[in-house]
């Protein structure tokens, strides 16, 4: 398959004739030859990034003559309702066309990490082997193409999101997300995001380089940012080569990357209510802040769609069993608790939604009780009574000065980016 780099000039992005040029000259030379393609789009929770309308459009160009088989790459979440998927990729595509990835039951195992290598990239912290799954779908032969679609931005557990983590943890089993998640705990997020060559990186390129050559891969990443409500796609990189996605790497930390010279005494989050529905995505609010956020200082989350912790029911069990107690405690409930051992990447999920008692936060919510988040060690805000002093439609990104006089730094969408106190990166 043709490689394809597309940049946009200035802040303007790509324009939609532009996009699909750039998809059409990915697939030329197959084109005529795919009987059978497998597109992986990530779900809505990755809204911004664009796989929506570029899966939409590879749809368009392939529908006439080749089946295509639509996977969006799960991990852990929820699966998609078709009103979500209406959404994310329009109406045309029809709803048979569209697969559910279950990690728990619809993994193969491909291979196994070893230990010593994770002794080695972990400088000692794990020495676990770590098992390779993948979706039985990705070994299935009759693919001609499988098209994996996401977009690169800084990421807590991996560095910088997308490229081979949309296989072996969007389309992956329990082991490597459970265990990658933990190794990327361990290794701390202050060293991992906003940076490519992490511990868990390696983990991918590992399994990429010993596993999956025999995958018919071809990879379609994004840089995106967001302005007036609109996603603005900056950079387009199609291929297979590792090197595509370090061109991704570096202009995502130039377009989603945010420095302050200080650090941020106040900081609003807004989670809009259809990509944000538990706390195990609306969590981006503390760890995309976290760096920038000052010792003593505060973070407020303005969650109307909270209604859950966890994104399946395990997950959310666990959560409220055991809290956002902070990294030293979680890593003592680990070696005395079976059940949160055995389910590792919750234990990393609460090591990220802590502050580790550095700043405060308060979840301000309507679908969770004030006893359901306090019990989760947050504090709880009424959301009406929170929005009456920090109202969405009056914030502009960046800093506000309200009217009683306070200064805040206000975020209308924690997914797209990192905020980084400079002497913290």
């Amino acid at each position: 398959m043709a490689e394809v780099i597309l940049r946009g000039q200035g802040n303007a992005g790509l324009n939609d004739s532009q996009l699909r040029s750039a998809l059409e000259k990915s697939i030329e030379e197959k084109k005529g030859s795919l009987k059978k393609v497998l597109i992986l789009p990530p779900d809505l929770t990755r809204g911004n990034s664009g796989a929506g309308k570029l899966t939409a459009m590879y749809y368009e160009m392939l529908k006439d003559t080749c089946q295509i088989d639509i996977m969006p790459a799960l991990g852990t979440h929820m699966p998609m309702t078709d009103e979500e998927l209406d959404e994310m990729f329009g109406k045309d595509i029809p709803k048979e066309c569209f697969k559910v990835h279950n990690w728990r039951t619809d993994v193969v195992k491909i291979g196994e990490v070893p230990g010593e290598y994770i002794k080695t990239i972990s400088e000692g912290l794990m020495d676990n082997s770590i098992d390779v799954e993948v979706n039985k779908r990705l070994l299935d032969k009759s693919y001609d193409l499988i098209i994996s679609i996401g977009q690169v931005v800084p990421h807590e557990v991996v560095g910088m999101a997308n490229y081979s983590k949309n296989i072996f943890v969007g389309c992956g089993g329990s082991n490597m997300i459970n265990q990658t998640h933990m190794l990327g705990a361990f290794y701390g997020m202050e060293r991992i995001m906003g940076r490519d060559h992490s511990p868990v990186r390696k983990v991918f390129d590992y399994a990429e380089e010993h596993f999956a050559k025999d995958m018919p891969l071809m990879y379609v990443l994004t840089v995106t940012t967001q302005e007036e409500g609109r996603t603005v796609i900056h950079g387009l990189f199609i291929g297979r080569n590792r090197k595509l996605f370090e061109e991704a790497v570096a202009l995502s930390q130039e377009k989603n990357l945010t420095f302050m010279d200080k650090p941020l005494k106040k900081v609003v989050v807004y989670l809009d209510e259809k990509e944000f529905r538990t706390t195990w995505l609306g969590n981006k609010a503390i760890y995309r802040t976290r760096m920038a956020i000052a010792d003593g200082g505060e973070l407020i989350v303005l969650a109307p769609g909270v209604r859950k912790f966890g994104e399946d029911d395990g997950n959310d069990k666990l959560i409220r069993k055991y809290g956002y107690v902070g990294r030293k405690k979680v890593l003592e409930l680990c070696k005395e608790k079976e059940d949160l051992r055995n389910n590792l990447s919750v234990a990393a999920h609460l090591i990220h939604g802590s502050s580790d008692g550095r700043f405060t936060i308060t979840y301000a919510v309507e679908k969770l009780t004030k006893e359901e988040v306090e019990g989760v060690n947050f504090k709880y805000m009424p959301l009406r009574e929170a929005y009456k002093k920090y109202n969405p439609e009056k914030l502009r990104d960046g800093f506000n000065v309200l009217e009683d006089g306070e200064e805040i730094f206000y975020i209308s969408n924690p997914a797209l980016g990192l905020w980084v106190d400079r002497s913290r990166f």
